[in-house]
């Protein structure tokens, strides 16, 4: 039976182990929360403590997801606590670690592609670098997918709007790019068919756009009035340090590679496709 073991049961995480169960996958995850997601068999961990008889519990794991982000001061807990072990599985296949395309740092809005220089601008992306080149430089079969902004049902700009959360911001020419987590699934199950030990895989949709545009159409399907527009340097005037962080960067991300390499073909190819079809399942009760 192929069995997944995941570090963290997040949002993007849960997801994917809710379809491997739908296809007959034994799923067994860590949390910090007992039993989160039925059916999945939960295991304690809170990144301090190592998990008490790993290798035996680990031992029939033949795919592993890890989605837990580093510390930006004492790094990835999995590969501080864990690493050595999980080399030594004996029927490990596959590994994939959820990083982010903040490794990229700032592009000044140009396109970067997977071998584009890794200049993090924050703490946090720089330590996702360094995860990922810890990943790297073991005999894992490792695979990196760094994502960019996720959104999805329960997670959206929808939510934003309604809890009064939603900013509009405008900063001309400052883009981000986004993926759903239908389409990160997607990709994960790609790469599992398709594995190539060591890559990198950028995940976005085919649109990276100014966030007052995402924010404008979720307005409309909602049949709400557009939210008062503040400029940039307005808005960052009561920003918090970490949502400063969010417009450092500006870049537009190539997709490229999941689609040639693993033959994806994205399932909500922007932001527009997306939301409509959280729209649809928000409302297919009503």
């Amino acid at each position: 039976m192929k069995t997944l073991f995941i570090f963290g049961l997040g949002y993007s995480a849960s997801h994917f182990a809710r379809q491997a169960m739908a296809k007959g996958w034994r799923v067994i995850g860590t949390s910090r929360e007992e039993n989160p997601i039925k059916g999945v068999e939960t295991i304690f961990f809170d990144g301090q403590e190592k998990i008490e008889n790993f290798a035996q519990r680990l031992e029939q794991v033949t795919h592993i997801l890890h989605s837990i982000p580093p510390h930006k001061e004492t790094g990835d807990c999995v590969f501080n606590l864990h690493g050595e072990e999980l080399e030594k599985l004996p029927n490990l296949q596959w590994m994939g670690y959820l990083s982010t395309t903040g490794v990229y740092g700032n592009a000044d809005g140009a396109m970067v592609d997977e071998n584009s220089l890794r200049a993090p601008s924050s703490a946090r992306s720089q330590a996702r670098k360094k995860a990922e080149d810890c990943w790297l430089g073991t005999n894992l079969p490792i695979h990196i997918f760094r994502l960019a902004g996720i959104y999805g049902l329960g997670r959206s700009i929808f939510d934003q709007v309604r809890s009064g959360r939603a900013r509009a911001i405008d900063k001309p020419n400052h883009v981000f790019s986004r993926i759903h987590i239908d389409d990160i699934a997607g990709v994960l199950w790609a790469s599992i068919a398709k594995p190539k030990v060591g890559a990198a895989y950028n995940l976005c949709d085919d649109e990276a756009c100014e966030p007052v545009k995402v924010l404008a159409y979720a307005c409309d399907l909602m049949g709400r009035g557009m939210l008062p527009i503040k400029s940039f340097e307005e808005a960052a005037k009561i920003m918090s340090p970490m949502a400063l962080t969010f417009w450092q960067d500006n870049k537009q991300v190539d997709n490229t590679k999941i689609k040639q390499e693993l033959g994806y073909e994205l399932i909500h190819p922007d932001y527009k496709e997306g939301l409509n079809a959280i729209w649809a399942q928000e409302n297919k009760d009503v």
